[in-house]
């Protein structure tokens, strides 16, 4: 029986309906059911015989998912109505009994909500392993020298366990993003109803407990209503595909013959459909590609909330498919993430003749002008001077006379300073000068390593 007199036209149900996508939702269901079909038995809403029935009925409705024969019917609305209607095809008119004392709007806020605590979980696990497949290339790499780069242009040279270092700590704050999205999700909805509670005593501690939550949801309103969780686990995703593609970007730039640093591994490539010579960096150029789309799943659902009046609204209905992309998309890019890296093969020689330009050492002579008194905006002038003589004459910094030297700055006039100009040129003194704490010289870079090390063994607080 229903309060509508005409049926509903066929496009509204099909707009209508969820179960295309939220029967994913079937094991959150099937066991927020069994913890409430046991709070209702120990509360004597039910009896114990209708409780074992009850759980009875969802255990072979839960095997059939597991197993794929469960049938799905044309009216089915969603996973939940779809479950409930075959457990009380399965256990008769008591299966009607297991909706008493909640509403679908807190069970459906129930399910999502256990299943951004899943998600957000995996994601801090997958995120921690691709720590570890960088830190283990850190480490391999540890003295091995390429140019850094700003503007993409060549700058200063570093080793390239210090560049691998950067997306280590990159990774690390999207770890705590998903460990702070994961205690997002630690208050229980179920119990709240429609949106003001229901009018039985209800266990909702004994539910929390239950489910793994930290508590109930102090307010039957925002327990309904509450869907921050699930953006501050599409803003962790979105924000750590970011840093991934970054790291496709520069994969995709290292392995081109124009740079040559590396080699992806034949299992993370493709080839070209018309030219056989091809090897084409596909797996990094979607990792910079599937950025967007996670970006876009956040603003999204921050459209959907977007001056959305409580409680409950139909369009919560469209926060589902927004994270259940965006989880899948996710967990796939850090997968291939940590494919490549782990088989990348790094050119050496390609690296240190490419961190040999005496250019990129300018700075360094800078620095030595200033230590010898010059004001650095100066110094920078003077360097700038030299590095337009050594370009216009086709020569390296190296190859400048002392004359020449002497004809740009006062100071480099002196015998003891034009040495200590050459000297700074030697290539091995170029990265070693960077002391500073968190800086590319190898004992800086050890400290890295040996808190990098630390950080990992830590697990955040989920």
């Amino acid at each position: 029986m229903s309060r509508l007199r005409e049926p509903q036209h066929p496009d509204f149900v099909r707009m209508n309906a969820s179960i295309s996508f939220d029967r994913r939702l079937w094991r959150q269901d099937i066991a927020q059911s069994r913890a409430h079909a046991k709070m209702l038995a120990a509360q004597a809403i039910v009896t114990e015989q209708e409780r074992d029935a009850l759980l009875a009925g969802l255990d072979t409705v839960a095997a059939e998912l597991e197993q794929g024969h469960f049938v799905f019917s044309p009216d089915d609305e969603d996973v939940h109505m779809a479950i409930e209607r075959h457990l009380t095809e399965l256990v008769g008119a008591v299966g009607g009994k297991l909706h008493t004392a909640r509403s679908r709007n807190d069970q459906v806020a129930t399910d999502l909500v256990m299943y951004v605590r899943e998600r957000a979980a995996q994601a801090s696990r997958s995120v921690a392993e691709l720590m570890g497949v960088l830190l283990e290339r850190a480490e391999a790499h540890l003295d091995w020298r390429l140019p850094g780069y700003t503007h993409l242009q060549r700058a200063q040279p570093v080793y390239l366990s210090h560049h691998l270092l950067a997306y280590f700590w990159m990774l690390a704050r999207d770890r705590e993003r998903f460990a702070f999205a994961e205690r997002q999700c630690s208050r229980l909805p179920l119990g709240a109803g429609a949106l003001a509670g229901v009018n039985f005593h209800t266990d909702r501690a004994l539910l929390a407990a239950e489910l793994g939550f930290a508590a109930p949801a102090p307010n039957s309103i925002d327990a309904v209503a509450n869907r921050d969780f699930a953006l501050d686990y599409l803003s962790a995703a979105a924000t750590c595909a970011t840093h991934l593609s970054r790291l496709g970007a520069e994969l995709v730039l290292w392995c081109s013959a124009e740079f040559g640093f590396c080699a992806l591994p034949d299992s993370w490539s493709a080839t070209s459909s018309i030219m056989p010579q091809k090897k084409n960096p596909d797996a990094a150029e979607l990792l910079r590609a599937k950025a967007p789309r996670l970006v876009g799943h956040l603003s999204a659902l921050h459209g959907v909330l977007h001056a959305l009046p409580l409680t409950y609204n139909k369009d919560l209905q469209e926060d589902k498919e927004h994270i259940f992309d965006a989880a899948d998309t996710l967990e796939l890019a850090l997968a291939a993430a940590r494919g490549m890296l782990a088989g990348v093969s790094f050119d050496r020689e390609r690296l240190a003749a490419a961190a040999g330009d005496e250019l990129i050492a300018a700075t360094d002579v800078a620095d030595l002008l200033v230590r010898r008194g010059l004001p650095f905006r100066e110094a920078h002038g003077v360097v700038a001077a030299l590095v337009r003589t050594a370009l216009e004459s086709d020569r390296a910094l190296s190859a400048l006379t002392a004359e020449e030297l002497a004809q740009h700055s006062e100071l480099l006039a002196d015998p003891e300073a034009a040495a200590d100009y050459y000297k700074t040129l030697d290539r091995d003194s170029w990265l070693e000068s960077k002391v500073s704490e968190g800086g590319t010289a190898l004992a800086r870079v050890r400290e890295q390593l040996q808190l990098a090390r630390g950080l990992l063994a830590d697990e955040p607080a989920g």
